[in-house]
C-alpha cells in the first residue's frame, strides 16, 4: 500500500474518533455546570481547556467560547468540526481506497455542518453533539460493513484506537479534575455510551473503584482504554506478520505492549491512587506511538501535538 494513501486511512480513523469524543468531552462539560449551580464557570472552563492542551490568556472563559474553541473552530483539527472537516479531506485523498458509502458519509457530514451550527443557535448545543456522535457512528458501521480487512482497514482501526486510548483519558482527567465526586463519575459513564452496560456489569452499584476500572480495564466495552490498547496492537501485529525470532518487530508495537502490560497487571484501586500518574502516561503513549507508526509506514508527518488548538 502507498504510504500516502496508509496515512490518510489512518488519520481519518483519528480525526472520526477525535470529533465524537471531543464532543462527548463537551457535553460532559456542560452538564457538569448545569448539575451543579454552585461549580465556578471559569475554573472548570480553564481546566477543560487545559486538559485539552488548549493555550489560555488572562481573562475570563464561558462555556461558550469553549464550545467555540472545541467545538465550531473550522480553522483547528482539534476542534469538531474542524476534525470532521480534516477526516473529508483525507478521505477525498484516498478515494480509491475508502468505500462509496464511506465517503459519502463524511462528505454529506461535511455539507450539513452548516446546518448543524444553525441547530446550535435553535436547539442547543446538545442537539448538536448528538448529531455529531449520530454521524460518526453511521460512518464506523459503514466502515465495518464495507472495508476489506487487509492493510487499509488496519491502519484506519490502528489511528482510531489510538485516538481512543487519548481522549479516553483526557475524558477521564475531566472527572479527575472536577474532584472524583460520584455524581462526575455518572455524567462520564453516560457520556462515554456506557451507563446502560456498566450497570449490567456491576449490577448498578457505583463506586470510584468499579467506574475506573471499567473505563480503563474492562476487556469486552470497546471504548475502555485497555480494549482500545489491545485492538492497536492487534493492527500493528498483523501489519508486521513475520517478526522474527525477537517477537517484536517494530517501536510501535513495543510502546503499546508496556501501555497495556501496566494496566492488565494493576488493580483498580491502584489504579485510583495513581490516576493522574495513569492518564499522564497514557497520553505520553499516545504521541510516542504516533512517531513510532509515522517513523516506520508515513513519509512526511509529525507527532499530534495539542498547542493552540491544532495538530502541528
Amino acid at each position: 500500500m502507498l504510504s500516502r494513501i496508509a496515512e490518510s486511512l489512518y488519520w481519518i480513523g483519528r480525526y472520526v474518533e477525535r470529533a465524537e469524543d471531543t464532543a462527548r468531552i463537551l457535553d460532559v462539560h456542560l452538564q457538569r455546570i448545569l448539575a451543579d449551580p454552585w461549580t465556578d464557570e471559569d475554573q472548570a472552563c480553564r481546566s477543560l481547556l487545559g486538559v485539552m492542551g488548549m493555550p489560555m490568556e488572562d481573562e475570563q472563559f464561558t462555556s461558550a467560547q469553549v464550545i467555540g474553541l472545541l467545538g465550531l473552530d473550522e480553522r483547528s483539527p482539534s476542534s469538531v468540526v474542524g476534525a470532521l472537516a480534516a477526516a473529508r479531506e483525507n478521505a477525498r485523498g484516498a478515494r480509491e481506497t475508502v468505500s462509496s458509502e464511506m465517503w459519502e458519509c463524511l462528505n454529506s457530514t461535511w455539507h450539513g455542518l452548516p446546518s448543524a451550527r444553525r441547530r446550535v443557535e435553535q436547539q442547543g448545543v446538545h442537539a448538536f453533539f448528538r448529531w455529531v456522535r449520530e454521524r460518526c457512528a453511521v460512518m464506523a458501521g459503514l466502515t465495518d460493513a464495507t472495508m476489506s480487512r487487509d492493510e487499509g482497514w488496519l491502519f484506519l482501526v490502528l489511528g482510531r484506537s489510538i485516538e481512543r486510548v487519548d481522549m479516553t483519558g483526557r475524558l477521564l482527567r475531566t472527572h479527575e479534575r472536577a474532584g472524583g465526586s460520584i455524581p462526575s463519575w455518572l455524567t462520564l459513564l453516560r457520556s462515554s455510551g456506557a451507563w446502560e452496560t456498566f450497570l449490567r456489569t456491576y449490577r448498578g452499584s457505583l463506586d470510584d473503584r468499579h467506574a475506573a476500572e471499567f473505563l480503563l480495564l474492562d476487556r469486552l466495552f470497546p471504548r475502555s482504554v485497555f480494549a482500545a490498547l489491545s485492538t492497536a496492537e492487534s493492527c500493528l501485529t498483523d501489519l508486521e506478520p513475520d517478526p522474527g525470532r525477537a517477537g517484536v518487530a517494530t517501536d510501535a508495537q513495543r510502546i503499546v505492549g508496556r501501555a497495556r502490560t501496566n494496566l492488565e497487571f494493576r488493580g483498580a484501586d491502584e489504579l485510583i491512587d495513581d490516576l493522574s500518574a495513569v492518564l499522564s502516561s497514557l497520553e505520553h503513549t499516545c504521541s510516542q506511538v504516533n512517531d513510532a507508526v509515522s517513523r516506520r509506514y508515513f513519509r512526511q508527518t509529525t507527532a499530534v501535538n495539542w498547542v493552540k488548538g491544532a495538530v502541528s
